[in-house]
């Protein structure tokens, strides 16, 4: 069963064909960093303008590196939440033409259980039940899932998400965009010289963020960041120690066989050793090309949807403040 994934909820186009929901046949991606980068965050009407132009180009070579035709594609599934709305539309409007012109089944698929199914693409089958921390520029949650399809969510940011922390404090600092990748590269010249307060939140799963942003930029103020890698690494070591701490208290109090992590932030080298270090239980971590937003963690997805007989229609929407469908 080869199902074509489509992907453009932010700033990246992108489609994969994927096999049985754990074979890549090809994952492409085009990036838009380039572009943003001269404004320093993205620019919703330029990330938008730019899929439409590379939609069609993108899928068409996911397609010859997957050596596939539309003949031998099962369904198409794509992304139509949460994200950006313009840049959503183009994916889904792609998805549903495909759909009705080729007479495939259409699956909608929730960007952030799409993350969470990259997980599926690395050679190694996730056991439940589970715990998944889910950190990306939007979102740092913690997902009990005990089969597919059934989430609990235990904990998310009150605030600032991981990602968007980071993208604030590369900010702050002036080490460049994206701030997630600039300040891992500052920090690896760097030690843990400010010693950040880590905000724990007793009692809860959850996590907050803004008030270690603040600091920072208060002691940007008082000229005490002055040494940036010092100071990147500092921020960092405060975020990826609540992150790992509280993921693996909650693992072990829900008495999981496994932790698995996704999303941008997912990338991050110290974050992936930290917690591999540190926890108990196995721990499995997506590759970082499937960490970042791409088709092939959407087409996983969908898979795994389409079996258990999700299958939208052609009024599928985009719904840019999508929740994960959680008990």
């Amino acid at each position: 069963m080869k199902i074509l994934g489509i992907e453009t909820s932010c700033d990246e186009t992108a489609a994969a064909v994927v096999e049985d929901g754990k074979t890549v046949l090809s994952n492409e991606i085009a990036s838009q960093i380039d572009i943003h980068a001269r404004y320093g965050g993205i620019v919703p009407e330029v990330a938008s303008r730019q899929h439409t132009l590379s939609i069609i180009p993108i899928v068409t070579t996911a397609m010859q590196k997957a050596n596939v035709g539309w003949q031998d594609i099962t369904a198409v599934a794509v992304t139509h939440g949460p994200g950006l709305a313009g840049s959503l539309l183009t994916g889904v409007n792609v998805a549903k033409a495909v759909s009705f012109a080729r007479n495939l089944p259409l699956i909608g698929v929730n960007h952030l259980e799409g993350h969470m199914y990259a997980n599926w693409l690395t050679g190694k089958e996730p056991e439940f039940p589970l715990l998944c921390l889910i950190v990306s520029g939007g979102h740092s949650d913690i997902v009990l899932m005990r089969g597919h399809g059934s989430y609990t969510l235990l904990g998310r940011t009150r605030d600032d998400a991981a990602g968007e922390a980071f993208d604030k404090a590369a900010r702050l600092l002036e080490l460049g965009y994206p701030g997630g990748p600039a300040i891992q590269k500052a920090a690896e010249q760097g030690k843990d010289t400010l010693k950040l307060p880590r905000t724990w939140l007793k009692g809860s799963d959850d996590f907050s963020f803004s008030g270690i942003k603040t600091l920072l930029i208060r002691l940007t103020q008082e000229g005490k960041t002055e040494n940036k890698p010092d100071a990147a690494a500092s921020f960092q070591s405060a975020v990826i120690d609540v992150l790992v701490g509280k993921t693996i208290a909650a693992a072990e109090r829900h008495g999981v066989k496994q932790i698995i992590m996704c999303g941008g932030v997912a990338a991050n080298k110290v974050l992936r050793n930290t917690l591999v270090e540190k926890s108990p239980l196995p721990v499995l971590i997506p590759p970082m090309i499937l960490c970042t937003d791409n088709a092939a963690m959407i087409a996983a997805c969908g898979y795994y949807r389409f079996k258990a007989g999700y299958v939208s229609d052609l009024s599928l929407d985009v719904i840019p403040g999508l929740k994960l469908p959680v008990s």
